[in-house]
């Protein structure tokens, strides 16, 4: 390839509808997980949620026409691992802070970067409704960012979700 060198690599895929519903969904899963870590809770806590949350994007996108495969390569699971634990994500790092204060309001108002994840929680929020997918962790972050749930409320809910199997 073109691009490709020693010390980068290139990879590529031709599912353009699952790429770009893995990138723009990561960026809610990092808000989450920011919250999760805010709140206190550990990296085996934080682990299931990316893990949940990887099935959560897998659905989602298969159900808009999307590929598995795609969520289990570089544009799914690499970008969600980097973006839901890096300190330079700015959407872990939003999700941080309003774990922190248990709150979306105030770090929302001093916000003063892109953070992807904010608008793509509302429109997949919207999507996923209309289509009759299961979101819960999209629907969580919605809820704090929009409707102005605390944070730790809807973690909990979360954790008290009718047990299934996976």
């Amino acid at each position: 390839m073109l691009y490709s060198s020693d010390c980068f690599r290139v990879y590529v895929q031709e599912d353009v509808v699952g790429a770009e519903i893995g990138a723009g969904m990561k960026n809610i899963i990092a808000i989450a997980s920011g919250i999760m870590e805010g709140l206190g809770y550990k990296d085996n806590t934080r682990a299931a949620l990316i893990t949940r949350g990887l099935a959560e994007i897998t659905r989602f996108g298969l159900a808009r026409g999307a590929k598995e495969e795609t969520f289990l390569g570089l544009t799914g699971v690499g970008d969600l691992m980097l973006t839901c634990s890096s300190y330079r994500s700015r959407n872990y790092s939003l999700g941080l802070e309003i774990g922190k204060e248990n709150d979306a309001i105030n770090v929302l108002l001093r916000n003063e970067k892109t953070v992807e994840g904010v608008i793509a929680a509302k429109t997949i929020y919207a999507t996923s409704k209309k289509i009759g997918v299961d979101t819960p962790i999209v629907d969580a972050v919605y809820h704090v960012l929009y409707e102005g749930a605390k944070p730790s409320d809807e973690v909990r809910k979360l954790m008290l979700r009718q047990l299934k199997a996976e």
